[in-house]
C-alpha cells in the first residue's frame, strides 16, 4: 500500500481546516440572516397592556402566517420608547399616533404610513367630567372646566394631550398650566377614565375609541362620570413602515406588508383594535397633525 508523502498529507490537512473554516463562518452568516429576517413591530402603549398583548399577539400571527418570515410583537412602556426603538431599527413596523407616527417618519427618513383604520382619518378627542362637578354634555367648547383639575393621557398622544392642548389653547386663551389648577398626565386612556371616575381629576382628555370600549366593558360608571364634549375631527392612528425593510427582507417586502395589512378581515382581529377595517394611509394624512404639534411646541 502506498503512503501519501508527508507534504501531500500537509496540502490535505489544509484544504480540509479551510473547508471546516468556511463552513463555520458559513453557518454562522446563516445565523446572522436568520436573525436579520425575523421581522419586529411594536405598538403604542395607549391602553392597559394585558388588552395590548392580546391584540398584538393575534396580530403576529396573523403576519407571520402570510408573510412567510418569523414575525415578533414587541410591547413598550411609553410612546417615546416605541418611537426610539423604531428610530434605532429594534422594530420595522409600529402602530403609532398621529404625533408619535410624525415624530418616527421625522427621525427615519424613507418611513411611510401604509395603512390606517377606516375610521382613523375622522378621530375625535372625548372631553370627560366627574358628574360631582356639575359639568353637562354641550355641542360648545365647555369654558367652565378653567380653573378645575384636568389630566391628559401620555404626554405624547395625539388624542390624550396635543389635540385637547391645541383646542385649551385656542378656546380658553391659555396654557394648560395657565387655565388649570392642577395638571396632570396619567400616562394612558384607559387610566385617565379611571382618574376622572375617581375623583383624582375632576376633568380629562380621551380617545373616543378607548371610551367607547371601557363603556362596552362595563367600566364606565355614568352616575360618576360623563363625556362633556367632542372635538371636531382629525387624523391619528396609522401602521408605520421603516423605509429600509427592502434592502432587509427582499425587493417587493413593503409593497406585500401593506397589502397583507390592508386584506385583514378577521373580525377577531379587528374587534380588538377596534376598527371597521383597514385602509391605506400616506404621510400627507398627517400634514394636520404636524403642523398642530408645531403650534403648541411639540415639534420644533
Amino acid at each position: 500500500m502506498r503512503v501519501p508523502h508527508a507534504d501531500q498529507l500537509g496540502r490535505t490537512l489544509r484544504n480540509r481546516i479551510t473547508s471546516l473554516a468556511c463552513a463555520i463562518v458559513f453557518l454562522g452568516l446563516s445565523a446572522s440572516v436568520a436573525i436579520a429576517e425575523t421581522f419586529v413591530f411594536t405598538a403604542i402603549p395607549d391602553q392597559d397592556e394585558s388588552r395590548l398583548k392580546e391584540r398584538f399577539g393575534k396580530v403576529s400571527e396573523y403576519l407571520q402566517n402570510e408573510l412567510g418570515v418569523e414575525v415578533r410583537y414587541i410591547p413598550v412602556k411609553s410612546y417615546a420608547a416605541a418611537v426610539t426603538a423604531f428610530r434605532n431599527d429594534q422594530v420595522q413596523l409600529a402602530w403609532f399616533g398621529g404625533l408619535s407616527g410624525v415624530r418616527a417618519r421625522l427621525a427615519v427618513e424613507g418611513s411611510t404610513a401604509i395603512a390606517q383604520g377606516y375610521e382613523d382619518p375622522f378621530f375625535q378627542t372625548f372631553f370627560i367630567a366627574n358628574t360631582k362637578t356639575g359639568l353637562t354634555p354641550s355641542e360648545d367648547f365647555p369654558s367652565e372646566i378653567a380653573g378645575r383639575t384636568f389630566t391628559f393621557g401620555s404626554k405624547g398622544s395625539t388624542s390624550g394631550r396635543l389635540m385637547p392642548e391645541f383646542y385649551i389653547r385656542e378656546r380658553l386663551g391659555k396654557t394648560p398650566d395657565e387655565a388649570f389648577s392642577r395638571v396632570g398626565f396619567s400616562g394612558d386612556h384607559s387610566r385617565t377614565i379611571a382618574l376622572v371616575q375617581t375623583g383624582a381629576f375632576e376633568v380629562g382628555a380621551v380617545n373616543y375609541k378607548v371610551w367607547q370600549k371601557e363603556v362596552e366593558l362595563g367600566k364606565v360608571d355614568p352616575e360618576k362620570i360623563r363625556v362633556i364634549w367632542k372635538t371636531p375631527p382629525y387624523p391619528d392612528y396609522q401602521w408605520t413602515l421603516r423605509g429600509d425593510v427592502d434592502e432587509k427582507f427582499g425587493d417587493g417586502f413593503s409593497k406585500r406588508i401593506t397589502e397583507v395589512l390592508l386584506g385583514i378581515t378577521d373580525r377577531e382581529i379587528l374587534d380588538a383594535f377596534p376598527r371597521e377595517k383597514f385602509i391605506p394611509a400616506s404621510n400627507d394624512d398627517y400634514a394636520l397633525i404636524l403642523d398642530v404639534a408645531k403650534q403648541v411646541g411639540l415639534i420644533e
